[in-house]
C-alpha cells in the first residue's frame, strides 16, 4: 500500500480550501487543484514513504506490474495508470467544458478521452454544478449560442450538495460552479475543450481562447441526462455510485471494523478518505489514513480491513 506526495496547483479560479481539508501545509495560495494520484506526463504523483519512497507513480508500476494493476490492466495500460485523482476547489465558476470520448481522442493522436466522476465534499450556499444539457439543443445553433451567451440557459445547472454524486461520461458538456469542493476520479488524460467562459476578460480586457471547433466535434446535443447519482448512504455496507467501462467506484461509510475482499477484480484499488480516519491493513502491512489522503492498494493483496476511529467515508475505485 502506498501514499503519494499530492501535487497542488494555483489556478486564477482556486479556493483556500484544500490544504485545511488535506491537514497540510503549503506557501500556495488558491489552490484549485490537488492531484492526488498522477501518471500524466509531467505531473507524476510520488510516493512519499517507505522502502519506495521517491518512485514516480509510472516507476512503482514498472517495478511492480501486474501485481499491482492487475493482469488485464497491465496488458492493456502498461505502465500508463488509467485513473487520475484529484481534488478541486472552485472560488469561482470554472469554464463550461467538454472532454473527447476514446474515438476521438485517438484520432487526435491521444490515447484516450476522459469520462469523470465528481463527489461533492462540500457547497457554499447557492453553489452549482452544469452537468448536461436542460433540452437537446441544434448543432447549427451552438456557435450563436456561445456568442450570445445563451449557451448558459440551455445548461443543466443544479444546486448541490455535500454527497452530490455526478456522473459525467465524455462527450457531455458540464462545468463546476462557484462555491464548490470536489473529489473527482477521472480517466488519466487532460483533453479538455473549452465551449464558454461566459466572456470574462483578463486584466489585459482579453478573453481567455475558446475550442470551438473541437468543443463542436466533441459534445453530444442531445445529453440530457445529467441528473445526480441516485444513492443511499449505508453504515458500514458499500453502495456502488458509478460503474461504467473506465471505473468503478463504490462509498464506504463505516463505524466499526470492514473487510473488503478484492481477489476477483483483478486491478489495483484507490481508497480516498473523504472525512474522519481509519488504519488500513492487509496482509502486506498496515498504515494509518485520514480525511484528504489518498492511498493505492495492490492487485496483488487478497484482502482489506478498515477499521475506523470513529466514523470513517471513503470512495473506493478500481478499474476492472
Amino acid at each position: 500500500m502506498w501514499k503519494f506526495n499530492p501535487i497542488l496547483k494555483s489556478t486564477i479560479w482556486g479556493g483556500e480550501k484544500i490544504a485545511p481539508y488535506k491537514g497540510i501545509n503549503t506557501d500556495l495560495h488558491n489552490v484549485g487543484e490537488s492531484w492526488e494520484l498522477s501518471g500524466v506526463d509531467g505531473d507524476e504523483t510520488i510516493v512519499a514513504k517507505g522502502p519506495d519512497a521517491g518512485l514516480t507513480l509510472p516507476q512503482l508500476i514498472n517495478k511492480y506490474g501486474a501485481s499491482l494493476m492487475g493482469h488485464k490492466n497491465y496488458e492493456k495500460f502498461g505502465n500508463r495508470f488509467p485513473l487520475l485523482i484529484k481534488f478541486i476547489d472552485a472560488r469561482e465558476d470554472l469554464s463550461v467544458q467538454v472532454h473527447p470520448d476514446d474515438a476521438m481522442a485517438q484520432k487526435y493522436g491521444m490515447p484516450n478521452g476522459k469520462t469523470e466522476m465528481w463527489f461533492v465534499l462540500d457547497a457554499e450556499k447557492g453553489a452549482k454544478l452544469a452537468n448536461g444539457f436542460r433540452n437537446p439543443v441544434d448543432p447549427a445553433d451552438y456557435e450563436r449560442l456561445v456568442e450570445t451567451g445563451e449557451i448558459e440557459d440551455m445548461l443543466n445547472f443544479v444546486e448541490i450538495k455535500p454527497g452530490d454524486t455526478y456522473f459525467i461520461p465524455a462527450r457531455r458538456v458540464h462545468a463546476i460552479g462557484k462555491g464548490a469542493f470536489v473529489a473527482e476520479i477521472q480517466q488519466t488524460s487532460d483533453a479538455t475543450y473549452r465551449l464558454y467562459d461566459y466572456h470574462r476578460k483578463d486584466k489585459n480586457g482579453n478573453e481567455r481562447e475558446l475550442h470551438t471547433v473541437l468543443a463542436k466535434e466533441a459534445v453530444n446535443f442531445n445529453d440530457t441526462d445529467g441528473n445526480p447519482v441516485d444513492y443511499t448512504a449505508l453504515e458500514n455496507v458499500p453502495v456502488n455510485l458509478v460503474r461504467c467501462p473506465f471505473f468503478t467506484t463504490n462509498l464506504l461509510t463505516a463505524d466499526h471494523e470492514l473487510m473488503r475482499d478484492y481477489r476477483e477484480n483483478d486491478s489495483f484499488v484507490v481508497l480516498i478518505i473523504t472525512a474522519g480516519k481509519a488504519e488500513i491493513r492487509s496482509e502486506q502491512g498496515s498504515t494509518s489514513v485520514k480525511q484528504g489522503e489518498t492511498i493505492l492498494i495492490p492487485a496483488s493483496a487478497k484482502g482489506v480491513s478498515i477499521i475506523p476511529s470513529g466514523n470513517v467515508s471513503i470512495l473506493e475505485t478500481y478499474v476492472g
